[in-house]
């Protein structure tokens, strides 16, 4: 299913490009805000404004926002200024994605068994469904039910990260000043994993969620059921991509964080640290199309479990006991003319 979903990225190249191109400039998008509020702390406090701009953006914003506590009045115009660049960005990115998702979906409907034939361009452009046309239908018929999933899914964000705030600053508060302040930091530690663990969950919910509502034309609250049935029914196919996707992320995350620290030593060596801009422009390209690849790689494999799942389900619907079809969720569900990789191929009359 990985390689299936792979070689579906590949052939739409220009998901990629597309998804690469949202996310920057939602990126962008949240810098300018935060930006502005550098400067202005700069001015209305006196700081430095190279320290301010240290680290990663949330670095930077935890900096500005810790710093302009003092000046409530500032702090609500920079929350409000970012709130709304951030719900903007969201909503560019919920926008594009229903495209993303329409295209892979038709392509998986077209490539046949691609992942079980020699990997040529022939085979890969016979898989290739991505047109402008198609896209932006996407986008228009996906846009109104992926911004409702995609609000929804910001107020499971925001009451996440809230609660865990509550938790670590009452909890800070009523150990303060005493021993158990060393076994609070460990706890601390866990609840942020937990945090992460969370948040991993929701967004691999959300995804499946997005995939049911493209492929069923239905609502987030039938589509959630629709998932709730797919995830009884596929829990270890389902759990094993989700395990190797999240390996190969955090091994190209790794892998990013040592090729970005070598790009750095180059800095020190004279004349030649001039090239240490293009170069670490080159490794940022390079990682966010890396990172795209590998997301649109993990839809296209989701997709294909899913597409498998829903035709046995229709072919069961239709009286698939008398067909010699097993029961859908007894994993080994399959027409008897048909070869024991038809119910994961997901492809109708592979």
């Amino acid at each position: 299913m990985l390689k299936r979903g792979a070689l579906l990225a590949a052939a739409n190249w220009q998901t990629v490009a597309i998804q690469f191109v949202a996310e920057t400039t939602f990126q962008v998008l949240l810098a300018v805000p935060i930006l502005g509020a550098a400067i202005l702390v700069a001015v209305l406090l006196g700081a430095d404004l190279a320290d301010l701009l240290q680290g990663s953006l949330r670095d930077i914003f935890t900096t500005i926002a810790s710093t302009l506590l003092s000046e409530p009045v500032a702090f609500v115009a920079f929350m409000t200024a970012f709130s709304v660049v951030l719900l903007g960005g969201s909503v560019l990115m919920f926008l594009v994605k229903g495209g993303t998702v329409d295209v892979l979906l038709a392509a998986n409907s077209a490539a046949g068994p691609i992942e079980r034939e020699p990997i040529t361009f022939e085979n890969l452009r016979g898989a290739s469904r991505f047109t402008l046309q198609r896209f932006t239908d996407g986008c228009a018929r996906l846009f109104r039910s992926y911004l409702v999933l995609g609000l929804l899914l910001m107020s499971v964000y925001a009451l996440s990260v809230g609660s865990y705030l509550i938790v670590i600053v009452r909890g800070y508060q009523a150990v303060s000043g005493r021993v158990l302040i060393v076994g609070w930091t460990f706890i601390a530690a866990v609840t942020a994993a937990a945090l992460v663990a969370w948040i991993t969950l929701v967004n691999l919910l959300y995804l499946l969620t997005q995939i049911a509502m493209a492929v069923e034309g239905v609502g987030v609250g039938r589509a959630a059921r629709a998932v709730a049935r797919f995830v009884r029914a596929e829990f270890r196919p389902l759990a094993g991509v989700f395990v190797i996707v999240f390996a190969l992320v955090i091994a190209a995350t790794v892998a990013s964080a040592l090729a970005w620290s070598g790009v750095g030593l180059i800095a020190f060596v004279p004349l030649v640290g001039l090239a240490v801009f293009p170069l670490q422009l080159a490794a940022l390209l390079l990682r966010g199309l890396v990172f795209q690849y590998l997301g649109l790689t993990a839809l296209g494999a989701y997709i294909t479990l899913y597409a498998g799942y829903q035709l046995r389900q229709s072919v069961f619907a239709r009286g698939g006991h008398d067909a010699g079809i097993g029961h859908p969720e007894d994993g080994r569900a399959r027409p008897a003319s048909a070869g024991p990789d038809f119910v994961r191929s997901g492809v109708p009359g592979a």
